[in-house]
């Protein structure tokens, strides 16, 4: 298999740890639809990353597709319930932290335009999402030690990736001081393996 996409994406990121944690061997394409000549999307029509080229060449995209098909192939160390009520339990905590990456996301490419063209409600809006975002995932950890259960699932992932999305492209956020639990969730996941070496870099 081969995973297409870049080492900033929070989407690549949560494909990447995910195939650490389940010890899945899949070959890295380092690839950005932002790029002059990128073949992103000769692999997906959307122009999306991440990418996962199967063996047979089936193009599976969109990175809750791919985390999750990556979490059925592999039966060893499972990210996602087998009940219908706990596996939507967890897929909610990755809709949440996906659309909070969604909106961070919305506000870099908003940001890269010119000064003049920026909608200042517009970037407002998404940091009220993110802000929204961050007290209900803070409200719904509570004093927990992971995001649901009681070990490492794909719920702590998307968090984590979304955690280390603000980390890394809005440093000034100040959601560590107001949300501690969420800060010492995200340093407990930054001493596995499969976060530590995933941080996104330019």
């Amino acid at each position: 298999m081969k995973l297409v996409g870049s080492y900033t994406s929070p989407y690549v990121r949560k494909a990447r740890v995910v195939l650490a944690e389940k010890k899945i061997d899949c070959e890295f394409v380092l690839d950005s639809p932002w790029l002059e000549g990128t073949g992103v999307p000769d692999v997906n029509p959307l122009g999306k990353i991440p990418v996962l080229v199967l063996d047979d060449d089936t193009c599976l995209f969109d990175s809750r597709v791919i985390v999750e098909y990556l979490d059925g192939v592999a039966p060893n160390n499972k990210l996602l319930p087998s009940t219908a009520r706990e596996r939507a339990l967890v897929k909610r905590w990755e809709a949440l932290a996906d659309g909070m990456t969604d909106a961070a996301v919305a506000i870099v490419l908003e940001v890269r335009r010119m000064v003049s063209e920026q909608n200042a409600s517009w970037i407002s809006r998404q940091r009220s999402k993110i802000d929204r975002a961050l007290n209900t995932l803070a409200a719904d950890l509570g004093d927990g030690a992971w995001c649901h259960g009681n070990s490492i699932s794909l719920a702590d992932i998307a968090v984590g990736s979304a955690l280390g999305y603000l980390d890394f492209r809005f440093p000034e956020l100040d959601w560590r001081e107001r949300h501690a639990n969420l800060a010492k969730l995200q340093d407990k996941l930054m001493q596995r393996p499969s976060l530590a070496e995933t941080v996104p870099v330019e």
